[in-house]
């Protein structure tokens, strides 16, 4: 949580955007695993938990944000092989193949890309498992599932940073 919570004072809620905004930089950096997660949240709004809850729906409902759900630091539970698949989709099959290839659970993310002279990849996938070997059988599956054989893994080695955006 947000040392802006610390001081226990209230802040003045001028709009719908405002109380948005203050909504998202509060729990941007995570909330209490406790009982009454949003209580200090709340207190510090001059609102109730429930408000703050029916808040957050609201903004998910709205589209304002996606979802709010936990993010697991996946490294520190032992998944360690991180592959960025790059793959040669015609781009005619560019919407069809990535529909399939974001339909496997595996997939965590899956961009287009423009293609360059010397870079003819124009489909990204990421995923994640506890060994190359798994994203490697991952990859296998993705290729016979679309019929796209032109691709390649690459590994990460470290991880500098990871976080979502932040407001």
């Amino acid at each position: 949580m947000s040392d802006e919570t610390s001081n226990n004072s209230s802040c003045s809620i001028n709009n719908e955007d405002d109380i948005y905004t203050k909504i998202i930089k509060l729990t941007q950096d995570g909330i209490p695993f406790t009982y009454s997660p949003f209580a200090q949240i709340a207190s510090y709004l001059g609102i109730s938990e429930d408000e703050v809850v029916n808040i957050i729906k609201e903004m998910e409902n709205k589209g304002i944000i996606r979802r709010f759900g936990a993010s697991i630091g996946h490294r520190a539970i032992g998944i360690t092989a991180n592959a960025m698949c790059i793959w040669n989709v015609p781009d005619e099959r560019v919407e069809e193949v990535g529909a399939i290839m974001a339909g496997f659970s595996e997939v965590t993310h899956c961009y287009e890309r423009p293609r360059y002279p010397d870079w003819p990849y124009n489909l990204f996938t990421m995923v994640h498992s506890y060994s190359k070997r798994d994203c490697e059988y991952v990859a296998e599956k993705i290729s016979k599932a679309t019929g796209i054989t032109d691709y390649k893994l690459l590994f990460s080695e470290h991880e500098f940073k990871k976080t979502g955006v932040r407001l």
